[in-house]
């Protein structure tokens, strides 16, 4: 993928699509051209633990979600409404997104009180999220789910397993009308305390251009987030298996060759909005090598720590 960058910067973004083959092609050319491109350099923030865990892509009618990776155990489960009703698990590329907003406002405001109303309505739209009709109810939909669901993150060592019990939020409220918009976007949210503090100590930062363009594909954002916390950090080349890649990636397929199928697109779209990023993939998987951070030390002055 280091060749699409390459390509851009000597011959234009242009002559670069012109060499495209395929629909793919084009969209990685597109995507690496608006990262780096992208003048604003604004930072984006998502609890570290989402590196190595994920929510669900699709809806499913599970009540728990459970997902490993390496060290790390994720279990989410559904809440209710006021009816003891199942509301769902949250998934999909909105509920990421709605999480990215609260993070990154927790972070930078140093406060669990996250405003919805028009500053995450502007920020969506900014993001490429269009908030009106069907995406309203998504994003609407989305809210409730993570707003009641529990979770519990384990992160299993040899001598003992350390366990974090809590939700995404603690305080929230829900509109009740099919029509009642805007109680929802004038409230704001309180973040569950246990989940604020493993945020402000496991804080993994993020090019929100990167986000931007790649923030119709959840799999394909679940994949830069992965990318981002482990390629810095590596002091020597790795290889992950595709049966690795399955177990934390591969939620809804049962065979691991229908899921390397899939996964080249979203791997290759997120490499795209990653021009730091040296990754090789080839038969047996997929290879990391030790790379830059999406975001520069000098931009995240005060957001340091990820630690997990």
């Amino acid at each position: 993928m280091a060749e699409v960058h390459q390509l851009i910067l000597t011959h234009g973004l242009e002559q670069a699509k012109a060499q495209t083959a395929d629909r793919l092609e084009r969209q990685c050319v597109e995507t690496a051209f608006a990262v780096l491109s992208d003048e604003d350099q604004r930072v984006g923030i998502m609890h570290a633990g989402f590196a190595m865990t994920a929510l669900p892509h699709k809806a499913a009618n599970d009540r728990v979600w459970i997902r490993q990776g390496g060290s790390v155990r994720l279990r989410v489960e559904s809440g209710v409404d006021a009816e003891d009703r199942s509301v769902g698990l949250p998934f999909g590329a909105i509920a990421r997104m709605i999480l990215l907003y609260l993070q990154t406002e927790a972070v930078k405001t140093r406060s669990r009180e996250v405003e919805l109303g028009r500053s995450m309505n502007h920020w969506l739209g900014t993001m490429g999220v269009d908030n009106g009709g069907k995406t309203y109810r998504l994003v609407r939909e989305q809210s409730k789910r993570l707003s009641l669901c529990r979770l519990t993150f384990y992160r299993v060592m040899d001598e003992a397993t350390l366990v974090t019990n809590g939700s995404f939020v603690r305080d929230a409220i829900l509109p009740t009308k099919e029509d009642d918009q805007m109680r929802l976007w004038r409230e704001t949210v309180r973040l569950d305390e246990g989940f604020y503090q493993s945020l402000l100590d496991h804080p993994l930062p993020l090019r929100e251009a990167a986000i931007r363009q790649i923030g119709h594909r959840s799999v394909a954002i679940d994949i830069y987030i992965w990318l981002a916390y482990r390629l810095h950090r590596l002091t020597k080349p790795i290889s992950i298996s595709w049966g690795a890649l399955h177990d934390q990636f591969g939620g809804g397929f049962q065979q691991v060759r229908q899921f390397r199928a899939k996964f080249r697109e979203p791997l290759a779209l997120a490499l795209a909005a990653y021009p730091e990023a040296v990754v090789e993939v080839d038969e047996r998987g997929v290879r990391l090598h030790p790379s830059a951070p999406p975001v520069p030390e000098r931009q995240i002055a005060g957001v340091t720590r990820v630690r997990i």
